[in-house]
């Protein structure tokens, strides 16, 4: 079983116990950023951007011994009665993790783009589980998060059902290694908008939902790459910049963490809702489905580093449901930490990246985001006091 979350304080900087002398650095200069007006950086320091790709190699490398003490599948407790919606779940570590919280008794919301393929799995889950006599609460909605409108629709449809949502897991994503660059139709950089941007729709637009299922939880499933990231509010879709594909997928992942950051800090205490970013560590999964050949063979070829996709389910299944994780976000609220709860994949607490403390950059993408998605500045206020919300798209009020 992973460690006890509430007996830790400020995550350390390799997901240990204290706070690590850089963790304090960060969240020192993210309170300063916030106050006192700094100079326009245009990309990381080389000092940041080392140490970033040192996490990488080292998840990379001890991973597997990191995450040796937790079972496989992760246990989980009963979960009847209690809705989760997740997104991507038709292939790798969303497909574990609706498979595995459906076992548990919760009912699942699949969010794909493929409706087919989902209601398959289901099928296939309600044979496997035919001999326990175990009937399986499982359900599919479509959403496409290359279209803005998806979203929206999507949000309005579940609203629509004035039902709890307890558990929200923005799981879906891309990362298209070597790929040029490519733009949605809502004109967003795609990685920018499949990580970030149509997730945080999702979250903002579902706050009705999640309200009505305090104690809930918004679940976003990031990665060790978003050390390496650097966004700049004015150029999140990368055009100013030399495009570079992990550069695109690293940025987005900052921020979404970023974002993530500033809405859990946004939310009030009363109201129930926690936000958590979990990273589920070097996975062979579909995520990789745009690489180069030579890459996936690669991705084969190094079998013991990289965990599978029920190896990689754990930390985002832990953030879902453990007890503790609520008492573990209360606690980093109280303490005014500049960023929200991170869980990383050997289900302990990790410490973000130095620039995902910068709470002025943070702000900044707040605002942007905010902006991108087609909602007001005071759009998550009016939604916690039960106010309509107008959306830009999918002709939406929340």
């Amino acid at each position: 079983m992973a460690g006890d979350l509430r007996q830790r304080r400020a995550p350390a900087q390799d997901g240990g116990e204290g706070a690590s002398s850089a963790g304090d650095e960060a969240a020192a200069n993210g309170k300063e950023g916030a106050g006192e007006p700094r100079g326009k950086r245009e990309a990381l320091g080389w000092l940041e951007w080392g140490r970033g790709w040192m996490a990488v190699v080292g998840e990379f490398l001890f991973q597997r011994i990191a995450a040796s003490h937790l079972a496989n599948p992760l246990e989980l407790p009963p979960l009847e009665g209690v809705s989760i919606i997740v997104t991507g779940a038709t292939s790798g570590i969303g497909l574990e993790i609706a498979r595995q919280l459906t076992q548990a008794g919760a009912h699942v919301v699949m969010a794909v783009r493929r409706p087919k393929v989902a209601q398959e799995l289901i099928q296939k889950w309600q044979n496997e589980s035919s001999e326990t006599g175990t009937p399986l609460n499982a359900e599919v909605m479509e959403l496409d998060l290359l279209s803005l409108d998806s979203v929206a629709k999507f949000a309005d449809a579940w609203n629509a059902r004035m039902a709890p949502l307890h558990v929200l897991i923005n799981n879906a994503g891309i990362f298209a290694i070597g790929e040029p660059q490519r733009f949605s139709k809502d004109g967003h950089e795609e990685h920018m908008q499949v990580n970030h941007l149509a997730p945080a729709l999702l979250a903002m637009l579902l706050i009705p939902s999640l309200l009505r299922g305090s104690p809930s939880r918004i679940v976003n499933v990031n990665s060790i790459m978003h050390t390496v990231g650097f966004v700049d509010a004015e150029d999140m879709n990368l055009r100013k910049r030399k495009y570079r594909s992990w550069l695109g997928y690293s940025n987005s992942k900052l921020a979404q963490i970023k974002f993530s950051s500033m809405l859990h800090k946004r939310i009030p205490a009363e109201a129930g809702v926690n936000v958590i970013c979990a990273s589920p560590g070097i996975v062979d999964t579909n995520v990789a489905r745009d690489l180069p050949k030579v890459v996936v063979a690669a991705y084969h070829l190094i079998p013991y580093f990289i965990f599978d996709a029920q190896e990689g389910s754990r930390s985002t299944l832990f953030a879902a449901s453990d007890p503790q994780v609520p008492e573990y976000c209360e606690m980093l609220k109280s303490e005014d930490w500049p960023v929200c709860a991170c869980i990383s994949y050997d289900c302990n607490p990790m410490n973000a990246s130095e620039e995902a403390h910068n709470l002025e950059t943070s702000q900044l993408v707040w605002e942007k985001t905010l902006e991108m998605i087609g909602l007001p500045p005071d759009a998550l206020e009016k939604l916690i006091a039960g106010e309509s919300v107008q959306c830009r798209y999918g002709q939406q009020e929340a």
